[in-house]
């Protein structure tokens, strides 16, 4: 019953949709209806608000000043709805519901997958979507209301978010068991330069953690590769052609298999990077959404133990 809810007009609807394609043409073939009826129902919103909710661009729509305010309302109102809807599945017994969460590349090699594989075990009937973002790009997708969750590496502080947990992951340099490196407990970043570097780019957390070690060296080291790819980079660790640099975090395979060491960092008393999880702050969650949010909050908190127990 709760999956037919619709207890708000189709012209928030319509408006939401008009806002993520920037597009009528494109939201009406997405919601299957007329364009005519989509313009109708935004001409018919702009004419209740007094103001136009788009400027209307050779490239497409765009969000007014007056647009910008109406979707956070509106993002508030479809995210409530969605909570709703699950509440009453929940009273029915069926246990349904959907969760989408914007996610950094690392976690999706161990951590993630092991969640969802207990997710759906215990709530066979949560469907869930997963958007591969860097760091930087997640408190957007979070508070635009394109996903539930974000899951991200050493975000800044922010009114807008709430951090529903948090582990503290030690930053470290990867490189074969053979490299010069590898039987050290632990390692400057100046020590690794000279070893050739294999650095992120700006998109990911990493970069901008190793930014200021890289000011501070004598002479200015040119790496070897940026790449926006973490798996590009541990590939590249792999086959011996430089240091590249992340937490334990999405190399579990290759450190129980001893094709990787992770040798942490120790300038000023070592280098860390926060996993943290991430919502719209004052939202009210789905029990979906809070199900999947309990259980990464676990695996965080088990992951950061483990990792303070391997380095103690």
């Amino acid at each position: 019953m709760s999956s037919k809810l619709r207890i708000h007009s189709p012209a928030i609807h319509y408006f939401d949709m008009v806002r993520r394609c920037h597009s009528i043409r494109e939201a009406a073939r997405r919601l299957n209806v007329a364009s005519s009826a989509v313009n109708r129902q935004i001409l018919k919103l702009e004419d209740e608000i007094g103001a136009p909710l788009f400027d209307r661009l050779p490239g497409g729509l765009r969000l007014t000043a007056a647009g910008e305010i109406f979707a956070r309302h509106v993002t508030v109102v479809l995210q409530d709805v969605e909570r709703v809807r699950s509440e009453l599945d929940a009273l029915q017994g069926l246990r349904t519901g959907h969760v989408e969460i914007a996610t950094v590349e690392a976690v999706t090699a161990d951590l993630l997958p092991r969640v969802l594989k207990d997710m759906r075990e215990r709530y066979p009937q949560v469907t869930v979507g997963v958007t591969l973002l860097g760091s930087k790009s997640i408190p957007e997708a979070v508070l635009a209301g394109d996903v539930d969750l974000g899951l991200a590496f050493a975000l800044p502080r922010s009114a807008e978010l709430e951090q529903l947990s948090v582990g503290h992951f030690s930053l470290g340099a990867i490189v074969v068991p053979e490299h010069p490196l590898a039987s050290r407990p632990a390692a400057s970043f100046a020590q690794c330069a000279e070893h050739g570097l294999i650095l992120a780019k700006s998109e990911l957390s990493i970069h901008h953690l190793l930014a200021p070690l890289r000011e501070r060296l004598r002479q200015p080291v040119q790496a070897i590769l940026e790449s926006s790819s973490l798996e590009l980079s541990r590939q590249l660790a792999r086959r011996g052609l430089g240091v590249a640099f992340q937490t334990r975090i999405g190399i579990e395979a290759d450190l129980a298999a001893d094709t990787l060491k992770h040798i942490p960092l120790n300038d000023g008393g070592g280098v860390h990077s926060d996993l943290g999880l991430y919502v719209r702050r004052g939202r009210h969650l789905p029990p979906a959404v809070e199900a999947l949010a309990r259980q990464l909050d676990a695996e965080i908190r088990l992951r950061e133990r483990q990792e303070r127990e391997q380095l103690a």
